[in-house]
């Protein structure tokens, strides 16, 4: 009868160390953890980037109302006070007398995120989203501007729109669009 002996080691390794196992282990935690980083990475840039999205609609929202009541574009500007968070709205912008005065009242409550509330709590567009219409220089020429807080600091801007309103000016982000009104009565 034969007997059956345990294999032998002696011809190569059968298995893992447990220092293997923790090297690869420790590997993999830095991997991970650099992903973990990223992803925070890339959330705040979605977060700014949706915030300029809609900095960019609501400045070619106050472009497009200057344009077609442009007879009146002056009416429009706003000066060192700023629309938007922090400015006092009517109650129904339709009450107000001049259209300039509605369109600058809906703008306003527009920046602020009035049209998308969650719990009573308005919730839309930019962090304290302010707004300016400022006169350009020229006659009939004015720089529109839409700023808001973002979440990581910066170079500040140079523009005064805003410019205070968020304590440290690093984390303040504009967009700005000049509007040039033609004068359509020159020969």
């Amino acid at each position: 009868m034969t007997r059956l002996r345990a294999p032998s080691l002696r011809f190569g390794q059968q298995g893992v160390s447990l220092l293997e196992v923790l090297i690869t282990m420790l590997i993999l935690s830095f991997g991970l953890l650099g992903l973990a980083g990223l992803q925070a990475r890339a959330m705040t840039a979605e977060m700014e980037s949706y915030q300029r999205g809609q900095a960019i609609v609501m400045l070619q929202d106050m472009v497009d109302r200057m344009s077609s009541n442009s007879g009146n574009a002056a009416s429009y500007e706003t000066g060192a006070t700023p629309m938007g968070t922090g400015a006092t709205d009517a109650a129904d912008c339709t009450t107000l007398g001049t259209r300039a005065a509605k369109d600058l009242c809906e703008w306003s409550k527009a920046i602020k995120g009035s049209s998308e509330n969650k719990s009573g709590s308005k919730v839309g567009a930019m962090i304290d989203g302010r707004g300016c219409v400022e006169a350009g220089g020229v006659s009939n020429v004015f720089v529109i501007s839409v700023v808001w807080k973002g979440k990581t600091a910066t170079v500040a801007p140079s523009s005064t729109c805003g410019q205070g309103d968020y304590g440290d000016d690093t984390t303040r982000r504009i967009v700005t669009t000049t509007l040039t009104i033609p004068n359509l009565s020159a020969n």
